[in-house]
Protein backbone atom coordinates (compact mmCIF):
# COMPACT_ATOMS: atom_id res chain seq x y z
CA UNK A 1 0.00 0.00 0.00
CA UNK A 2 2.82 2.16 0.56
CA UNK A 3 4.15 1.92 -2.77
CA UNK A 4 0.68 2.07 -4.23
CA UNK A 5 0.57 5.82 -2.56
CA UNK A 6 4.02 6.69 -3.85
CA UNK A 7 2.88 5.99 -7.41
CA UNK A 8 -0.47 7.86 -7.09
CA UNK A 9 -1.50 4.32 -8.42
CA UNK A 10 -5.52 4.22 -7.41
CA UNK A 11 -6.95 1.33 -5.01
CA UNK A 12 -8.65 -0.16 -7.82
CA UNK A 13 -5.31 -1.18 -9.56
CA UNK A 14 -4.20 -2.30 -6.56
CA UNK A 15 -6.19 -5.06 -5.37
CA UNK A 16 -8.97 -7.00 -7.01
CA UNK A 17 -12.62 -6.61 -6.44
CA UNK A 18 -12.74 -10.43 -5.03
CA UNK A 19 -9.52 -10.09 -2.68
CA UNK A 20 -10.04 -10.53 1.03
CA UNK A 21 -7.19 -7.06 1.83
CA UNK A 22 -6.52 -5.96 4.85
CA UNK A 23 -3.46 -4.33 6.23
CA UNK A 24 -1.50 -4.06 9.15
CA UNK A 25 -1.38 -1.97 12.14
CA UNK A 26 1.91 -0.91 11.40
CA UNK A 27 0.93 -0.39 7.64
CA UNK A 28 -1.52 2.04 8.72
CA UNK A 29 1.46 3.97 10.72
CA UNK A 30 3.62 4.27 7.75
CA UNK A 31 0.63 5.51 5.50
CA UNK A 32 0.00 8.34 8.22
CA UNK A 33 3.32 9.35 8.36
CA UNK A 34 3.83 9.81 4.98
CA UNK A 35 0.77 12.48 5.49
CA UNK A 36 2.55 14.25 8.40
CA UNK A 37 5.60 14.67 6.55
CA UNK A 38 4.27 15.22 2.92
CA UNK A 39 4.80 19.10 2.17
CA UNK A 40 1.77 21.64 1.27
CA UNK A 41 1.37 20.33 -2.13
CA UNK A 42 1.15 16.59 -1.83
CA UNK A 43 -0.78 16.32 1.43
CA UNK A 44 -4.31 16.81 0.45
CA UNK A 45 -3.47 13.76 -1.93
CA UNK A 46 -1.69 11.94 0.41
CA UNK A 47 -4.24 12.18 3.10
CA UNK A 48 -7.20 11.68 0.72
CA UNK A 49 -5.19 8.38 -0.47
CA UNK A 50 -4.88 7.13 3.07
CA UNK A 51 -8.51 7.93 4.47
CA UNK A 52 -9.44 5.84 1.03
CA UNK A 53 -7.40 2.83 2.43
CA UNK A 54 -8.41 3.36 6.25
CA UNK A 55 -12.40 3.33 5.21
CA UNK A 56 -11.96 0.28 2.49
CA UNK A 57 -9.86 -2.05 4.43
CA UNK A 58 -9.89 -3.18 7.63
CA UNK A 59 -7.07 -3.03 9.64
CA UNK A 60 -5.45 -5.79 11.38
CA UNK A 61 -4.01 -5.16 15.14
CA UNK A 62 -1.32 -6.21 16.51
CA UNK A 63 -2.43 -9.54 19.25
CA UNK A 64 -0.86 -12.28 21.12
CA UNK A 65 -1.25 -14.66 18.01
CA UNK A 66 1.17 -11.83 15.64
CA UNK A 67 3.51 -11.37 18.61
CA UNK A 68 4.32 -15.17 19.18
CA UNK A 69 4.78 -15.76 15.03
CA UNK A 70 6.78 -12.08 15.26
CA UNK A 71 8.91 -13.88 18.02
CA UNK A 72 9.44 -16.99 15.44
CA UNK A 73 10.15 -14.95 12.39
CA UNK A 74 12.58 -12.41 14.78
CA UNK A 75 14.49 -15.64 16.19
CA UNK A 76 14.38 -17.17 12.16
CA UNK A 77 15.88 -14.11 10.69
CA UNK A 78 18.28 -13.68 13.60
CA UNK A 79 19.36 -17.32 13.08
CA UNK A 80 20.01 -17.13 9.48
CA UNK A 81 21.96 -14.07 9.53
CA UNK A 82 20.09 -11.60 6.59
CA UNK A 83 18.48 -8.81 8.75
CA UNK A 84 14.69 -7.51 7.86
CA UNK A 85 13.06 -4.46 8.54
CA UNK A 86 11.41 -4.68 11.86
CA UNK A 87 7.58 -2.64 9.88
CA UNK A 88 8.35 -5.66 7.34
CA UNK A 89 8.67 -8.55 10.10
CA UNK A 90 5.52 -7.12 12.22
CA UNK A 91 3.68 -7.05 8.62
CA UNK A 92 4.77 -10.51 7.40
CA UNK A 93 3.70 -12.24 11.31
CA UNK A 94 0.07 -10.08 10.61
CA UNK A 95 -0.45 -12.02 7.48
CA UNK A 96 0.91 -15.14 8.72
CA UNK A 97 -1.23 -15.15 11.97
CA UNK A 98 -4.61 -14.24 9.91
CA UNK A 99 -3.63 -16.21 7.58
CA UNK A 100 -3.42 -13.95 4.48
CA UNK A 101 -0.82 -13.44 1.63
CA UNK A 102 1.69 -10.45 1.65
CA UNK A 103 1.05 -8.50 -1.28
CA UNK A 104 4.01 -6.15 -2.41
CA UNK A 105 6.15 -4.95 -5.15
CA UNK A 106 9.25 -5.52 -3.21
CA UNK A 107 9.61 -9.23 -2.19
CA UNK A 108 13.32 -8.67 -0.35
CA UNK A 109 11.75 -8.17 3.05
CA UNK A 110 9.67 -10.97 2.91
CA UNK A 111 11.38 -13.55 1.36
CA UNK A 112 12.05 -16.81 2.77
CA UNK A 113 10.32 -16.52 5.89
CA UNK A 114 8.76 -19.26 7.35
CA UNK A 115 5.51 -19.67 7.35
CA UNK A 116 4.68 -16.40 4.87
CA UNK A 117 2.90 -16.12 1.72
CA UNK A 118 4.09 -13.53 -0.37
CA UNK A 119 2.97 -12.14 -4.22
CA UNK A 120 4.96 -9.70 -5.58
CA UNK A 121 2.21 -7.06 -7.60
Amino acid sequence: MVSAERQRASLDRAIADDDDVAIAAVTAAELLVGVELADAERRDQRAAFVRDVLETMSVEEYTLATAQVHARLMASVRASGTPRGAHDLIIAATAAATERTVVTTDARGFQDLPGVDIRVA
